[in-house]
């Protein structure tokens, strides 16, 4: 039996899909001890940034959030969903719209460092304490002066 998917979008301002994305959000918190932010910070950001999201059968399967000039605020994959291709399709689609793709991730997360550093995300630096609970993060950067468009199609086969 294989799942309908469905891409849907929650445009800056637009909060339709905000609570499932809370919801995977916390249920990867409570799981894996990494997206800790506060709800009021979550709900925020969230109504500020785009946000592209991936249904399966009307289950939220995996979201990121980006800023307009292509900094992820949010990324996550239900853990049931990962390895199927949604964190990286996400991340094509932000590159898709951006010259450069910019985020965060903590020091200690390092299935999301192998993730980003296997898309061709580098390390451009360190900062410590950067997180609410003193957690350090490595700020990752995708693309350069030159457009990114042309590496994501050719990584992804586009």
């Amino acid at each position: 039996m294989s799942a309908t998917v469905e891409k849907r979008v929650d445009e800056a301002g637009e909060t339709e899909y905000v609570e499932a994305a809370w919801t995977l959000k916390e249920y990867i918190r409570s799981a894996e001890g990494v997206l800790k932010q506060r709800r009021g910070f979550f709900i925020d950001a969230y109504r500020r940034s785009t946000t592209h999201l991936f249904f399966e059968d009307d289950s939220l399967a995996a979201f990121a959030s980006v800023r307009s000039d292509g900094y992820i605020l949010f990324l996550a994959v239900r853990p049931e969903a990962r390895g199927l291709g949604y964190g990286r399709r996400l991340v094509a689609e932000i590159a898709d719209n951006h010259r450069t793709v910019t985020c965060h991730a903590r020091t200690t997360n390092e299935a999301a460092l192998g993730f980003y550093e296997h898309l061709g995300f580098r390390v451009c630096r360190r900062i410590e304490n950067y997180y609410e609970d003193n957690g350090d993060a490595y700020y990752l950067k995708l693309g350069d002066d030159s457009s990114i468009r042309e590496k994501v199609s050719e990584f992804f086969g586009r």
